[in-house]
């Protein structure tokens, strides 16, 4: 099996999305209203009908970039498993569950690490996506391997953050 994992068919298949995003200020746009990991999951939510989670710090990344930047480097220097707002106790409901988050530092933020490790991917379809500025995957497939024991882990999609609102043919290929 490739580092992307295979094309098994998650088509009609009962699907979660489990993701992180952040709005605010961007590296490569600015300003934005919506984080662009959230655009590519409502993406994935309309195309296949698929239920989201999203992962909300209980204390929030600051606004700006380069704070945030500071913020997510020191939580993985510390391997920090950051407290949630809420969490997601069971996906046992869930056949297809969809991880995305942007890239810190090479991999998911660590908020992410915090819910994944709560929950039992035993025979779950994972599809990983990540939204980047040049970054890919980063170790994300890697990790989300290591986190998610027993889950079967797909082909996997990176979509640079810049392009985000012109990649739902791309996210919609992916998918099928």
């Amino acid at each position: 099996m490739s580092l992307f994992g295979n094309k098994e068919s998650v088509k009609g298949k009962k699907s979660l999305v489990i993701y992180f995003s952040r709005a605010d200020e961007n590296y490569a746009v600015g300003n934005i209203d919506k984080g662009n990991t959230e655009v590519i999951a409502e993406y994935i939510q309309e195309l296949t009908g698929a239920d989201l989670f999203k992962v909300e710090p209980l204390k929030p990344y600051s606004p700006s970039y380069k704070v945030c930047c500071d913020e997510a480097l020191e939580e993985k220097r510390q391997n920090a498993r950051p407290e949630l707002k809420r969490y997601l106790e069971d996906i046992s409901d869930y056949e297809v569950i969809y991880i995305g988050s942007p890239i810190y530092w090479g991999t998911m933020p660590m908020c992410m690490f915090t819910q994944l490790e709560k929950l039992d991917f035993t025979g779950k379809m994972v599809k990983v996506f990540t939204t980047h500025e040049g970054s890919g995957l980063g170790s994300v497939v890697t990790d989300v391997r290591k986190i998610c024991k027993g889950a079967n882990v797909l082909d996997s999609l990176a979509i640079q953050g810049s392009l985000v609102y012109r990649s739902k043919g791309k996210v919609e290929d992916w998918i099928n």
